[in-house]
């Protein structure tokens, strides 16, 4: 019985959030500029809080450092196994390889790992997080714009995300060892008040976007399905691999590993689309992948509990 409610505490909120963003769309509870505006606050405001206070609150060891490595190269694998496989397969976009590597951590992991593992440091899976952002803000993002951005915009971009300048704070704090003298002058507590406060709403705010784009009616087309399964393939045996050696040689949290490699890819992707139609698929496709990533959860939960 306590198992059950266990579950029951934990998964409910999230999908009690995606569907007021189902009943936001259909009864025009909100715009999409209103959804767009409500995504900013929990991207550009709320996020940034919450990965300040992880990587500050983070344990730097050698084990650790290796983690955003592996994650980056498993990123690397991706896309290259994606642009094989796709073209062997004759899948047809463009875009479709690049939804083969890489997850959504910030509009989705987080919310789904603090929800998960409520008493952990959110730092298990923000060093993942690093990893992948490295990744996404170097090659991911340059192969993705094509020959339509230069080396500068690109960097301009990366150095002008919230989330990034938060990544950059919270290692600062933690790798340099000033959060913990700060805790022993009591200023940290007061770090933790803030960042606290002001990253409170963001799982709400997360998922009750992510329930607003969620598209059901597009899940069960043949191509849809097609690329979801093949994401769930390539990312499935990657993560089978890292948690083999990590039997071994220990540097991950196994829950937050496996959420990661089970979330959906960026949702940015479809921003980078020439063609409406194909602007649609890939669409489609991220909300497939997202119904993956809920399912996985609910079985999470089950353990986690």
């Amino acid at each position: 019985m306590e198992t059950v409610l266990g579950v029951v505490q934990t998964a409910l909120p999230v999908f009690l959030a995606l569907m007021l963003g189902v009943l936001c769309r259909k009864k025009h509870l909100l715009t999409r500029e209103g959804i767009d505006t409500l995504k900013k606050v929990a991207v550009d405001i709320c996020l940034p809080a919450v990965v300040i206070g992880a990587f500050a609150t983070a344990e730097y060891t050698e084990k650790s450092l290796i983690l955003p490595l592996v994650i980056f190269f498993a990123g690397c694998l991706g896309l290259f196994l994606g642009k094989v496989l796709c073209k062997k397969l004759k899948m047809p976009g463009t875009l479709t390889p690049f939804l083969m590597c890489g997850f959504e951590g910030g509009m989705l992991g987080y919310a789904l790992f603090g929800l998960l593992y409520p008493g952990e440091s959110m730092s298990a899976f923000a060093l993942i997080d690093l990893g992948q952002a490295f990744f996404c803000f170097t090659i991911y993002k340059a192969l993705l714009a094509g020959g339509n951005r230069d080396r500068k915009t690109l960097v301009k971009d990366c150095f002008t995300t919230p989330v990034v300048w938060g990544v950059i704070a919270g290692l600062l704090l933690g790798a340099t060892g000033l959060y913990k003298w700060l805790g022993g002058v009591g200023i940290a507590s007061i770090i933790d008040a803030c960042t606290g406060f002001i990253s409170a709403p963001t799982s709400m705010l997360i998922l009750l976007s992510v329930g607003y784009d969620l598209n059901v009616k597009d899940l069960l087309q043949k191509e849809t399905l097609k690329t979801a399964v093949l994401r769930l393939a390539i990312m499935g045996g990657m993560l089978g691999v890292i948690l083999l050696i990590n039997t071994v040689f220990p540097i991950v949290h196994t829950g937050a590993m496996i959420l990661a490699f089970m979330l959906p890819a960026p949702y940015v992707v479809p921003i980078f689309a020439d063609r409406p139609e194909e602007r649609e698929q890939v669409s489609s496709a991220l909300s497939a992948m997202t119904v993956v990533t809920l399912a996985v959860f609910a079985v999470m939960c089950i353990f986690a509990s």
